[in-house]
């Protein structure tokens, strides 16, 4: 028999990164939460889905919540308590546990589980939060405009139970609750009438949507061999040759996703370099170009002689972004797709990829389950770069941001900020055939308005699903701003509660929202940047 939860205050369903951020600002405000996740892991894209994390320059500065500073200082203060760091490592504020140069902190999934799970301890402790895992949401009842309960699959024994709540937060890596709910929501491409965007097609397709990706993290042996058998569809991507590539979508020739022209890439397991030479800093250079240590998470050398036999990396690579069908639509047959690309990639590095002393194939290469925890060695969830997106008060546009378009210190100030976020726009590869959209941003705003659905009044979006386009979601969907929305959204949802009033009127009417603004100030929600210049 199920047991019974009492009904919360907040419910929160999808536990990654805005989840979890939602989850401890309304628990923090004395809101009772009950937070669900699909997976067995909360964390999302930095943990199931094994992604470390993407963030603007100036992330050890300023430009993010505390509450997303204390995670990544975590993570930081992890390694040095329990990891064998050389003296120069241990030493460092700035600790890169990978060395990795897509970040700044790149680092192995479990780490951030681990800080994660800390961080909501002491909620789940006071009986303030209820974490359940492997459980989806597949129902949902609205009445007069209000979402009144949402309906879960436990996944684990196949039972199901609904739970109502006085504020729903969709934290999911797709906005299905919006689905489920009947929240009017966009999908895919907004044409590009609808908002002027240069960028946006000229017609609307909901089957448009970025490509995704099922990541692995990988090991080196070299006198090993750690072959895996032949993927069922290797013969398939062994010779696929996107129109848009220069060669073979499994091979080192790719194009640079900012200039479209064909670059080789490089790769070479467990370099030499001292990893304390290596810096990550993507608006001096993306970074990309050397994919082994493109998204490192352990750097063998940061750590004592003989500590570890190989760095380990995480591939999240062209090679392996998936864009034949969208996964919004044809989610099964999608990631079905992806985890053969993946496979068929690390088969292709095994046997066949070029080697600079030139021979073929790296068979030392070792997937490894115990990073991902799974047993194939495959991410739990794949990297969704794109979801639904509510329909929402405000819509961020490609007009608010773009560099191009607003100048290198321009960009839309919001009287609703609720915190702030940069990136560029950057789109992979889409499933309605468009190449990368890669182009100049700059540091933008979150406003408010972004957050709240026409007519729902008491769901909020928290993640990936907030008031953007097709186009803006390429700078708004990274780790910083996604935790950012999911704090705001769980500490409004406990604000209005405690209050006695709406989102809607927090946002519209001056001296509630000043009041609001007030309590992110306090807690650390930075909402205004200095003077910084996009890129």
């Amino acid at each position: 028999m199920i047991p019974e939860i009492p009904e919360p205050d907040i419910l929160v369903v999808g536990g990654g990164l805005g989840g979890v951020a939602a989850a401890l600002a309304a628990c923090r405000a004395g809101r009772t939460v009950v937070l669900t996740e699909e997976t067995d892991w909360i964390g999302g894209q930095l943990t199931s889905q094994a992604v470390p994390p993407d963030e603007h320059p100036w992330v050890e500065q300023f430009g993010t919540t505390a509450s997303y500073r204390a995670l990544r200082d975590g993570i930081r203060e992890y390694y040095r308590r329990w990891y064998p760091l050389r003296s120069e490592a241990l030493a460092l504020s700035r600790l890169n546990p990978g060395a990795g140069r897509v970040s700044k902190l790149c680092h192995e999934p479990r780490v951030a589980l681990a800080v994660l799970e800390s961080m909501l301890a002491p909620h789940r402790a006071a009986g303030r939060l209820t974490l359940l895992t492997e459980h989806r949401p597949v129902a949902a009842e609205s009445d007069n405009d209000v979402v009144r309960s949402v309906t879960l699959d436990d996944l684990r024994d196949g039972g199901r139970r609904t739970i109502t709540a006085r504020y729903v937060v969709d934290a999911t890596e797709t906005g299905e609750v919006l689905e489920l709910a009947g929240v009017e929501h966009a999908v895919g491409a907004e044409s590009r009438a609808e908002f002027d965007e240069p960028h946006a097609p000229d017609r609307a397709d909901p089957l448009n949507q970025q490509g995704i990706t099922v990541c692995f993290a990988l090991s080196h042996h070299e006198g090993e061999d750690h072959t895996i058998d032949r993927p069922a569809d290797h013969d398939f991507w062994s010779s696929y040759r996107p129109d848009f590539w220069p060669g073979p979508l499994l091979g080192f020739e790719a194009p640079d996703p900012r200039s479209l022209e064909s670059v080789p890439r490089t790769f070479v397991p467990n370099p030499a370099l001292d990893p304390l030479e290596v810096t990550a800093d993507q608006s001096a250079d993306a970074g990309d170009k050397e994919l082994w240590g493109f998204r490192r998470i352990l750097a063998r050398k940061l750590h004592r002689p003989g500590a570890f036999d190989s760095d380990i990396t995480l591939v999240n690579w062209p090679l392996n972004d998936y864009w034949l069908k969208p996964f919004i639509g044809e989610g099964t047959e999608a990631l079905r797709g992806a985890r053969q690309l993946s496979l068929s990639l690390l088969y292709w590095l095994q046997t066949a990829a070029p080697r600079q002393d030139g021979g073929t194939g790296f068979p030392g290469l070792r997937i490894r389950p115990d990073v991902t925890g799974t047993a194939d060695g495959l991410a739990k969830a794949p990297y969704l770069r794109e979801s639904r997106r509510i329909k929402a008060v405000t819509t961020v546009t490609e007009h608010d941001v773009a560099i191009d378009l607003v100048g290198p210190y321009g960009g839309t100030r919001h009287r609703d900020s609720v915190g702030v976020g940069g990136y560029r726009i950057d789109l992979h590869p889409s499933t309605g055939g468009d190449n990368y959209i890669d182009i100049g941003s700059v540091p933008f705003e979150i406003p408010l308005g972004a957050l709240l659905p026409r007519r729902v009044r008491n769901l909020l979006p928290a993640g990936k699903n907030i008031g953007t386009t097709h186009i803006t979601n390429g700078c708004y969907r990274l780790h910083p701003v996604e935790w950012n929305a999911g704090e705001v959204a769980g500490a409004l949802a406990a604000h209005c509660l405690a209050e006695g009033v709406e989102p809607h009127q927090v946002q519209s009417e001056d001296k509630r929202f000043e009041e609001f603004a007030r309590l992110l100030d306090r807690d650390g929600v930075q909402r205004h940047w200095p003077d910084v210049r996009g890129y």
